[in-house]
């Protein structure tokens, strides 16, 4: 079976740094697991995101080391828009993913932008509202929305490209009980379909989905022991 992501001895430090952010990380990750990643503030988290999903070295540069491999293809072999339809995330402010004047225009703009049929890009909206239980906020605008129901649309978005992979960082910590039990439940349904999540987390509360979860400590990923 070829793993959904994997990542090879991993080491990374910013352009003009001190000193790598990341440590030798190994990560192997198959179709159908929920893997959530702990570690404090500046622990690497988030550079971590930028790793799996290509904005490095695309778009952030710096000293890399190591392999990011999604299904087998190294993310250095692959360019940004390719890894958009294997690989999806979704940011904790969903402020900075919405920029359409409509839910509609905002989840339909993945799609259209793969030069798909409108019968095809009509099916991918329906399907990616309904997942997210949002079907009668179609017309709304974003902008007129709660912080839950916007991350609920941002998620949306992410689900129209139907990727295989889907990371959450830290999704959860900016919205209510109701809105994290939809994400979660989101979550349970991308599993049963055999997609592969990664969860970025600071709230224990929100592991309760995961199969694995992980720790990343000054740069280092190694198994979650019960405290950070």
């Amino acid at each position: 079976m070829t793993l959904s992501l994997e990542i090879q001895n991993l080491w990374y430090g910013y352009p003009g740094g001190r000193g790598d952010v990341l440590k030798g990380v190994n990560l192997a990750l198959e179709p159908g697991q929920v893997v959530a990643v702990v570690g404090l503030s500046g622990s690497g988290k988030s550079t971590l995101c930028y790793c799996m999903s290509g904005i490095v070295p695309h778009i952030y540069q710096g000293d890399l080391k190591g392999t990011v491999l999604i299904q087998g293809i190294p993310t250095t072999r692959m360019k940004i828009p390719e890894i958009a339809t294997k690989l999806g995330i979704v940011f904790q402010e969903p402020d900075t993913q919405l920029f359409s004047p409509t839910v509609e225009d905002e989840i339909a703009f993945g799609p259209e932008n793969l030069c798909l049929s409108r019968h095809e890009i009509g099916e991918r909206l329906q399907l990616a509202l309904k997942q997210v239980g949002m079907e009668d906020f179609r017309n709304s605008g974003p902008h007129q929305l709660s912080g839950g129901q916007k991350q609920l649309i941002a998620l949306a978005s992410v689900l129209s490209l139907d990727p295989e992979i889907l990371i959450f960082d830290e999704a959860m910590s900016q919205i209510d009980q109701q809105g994290k039990s939809a994400i979660k439940e989101v979550i349970t349904g991308l599993k049963g379909r055999g997609k592969t999540v990664v969860m970025i987390e600071h709230d224990f509360e929100n592991l309760d989905v995961a199969d694995r979860v992980l720790l990343l400590r000054d740069g280092v990923l190694q198994p979650f022991e019960g405290s950070l």
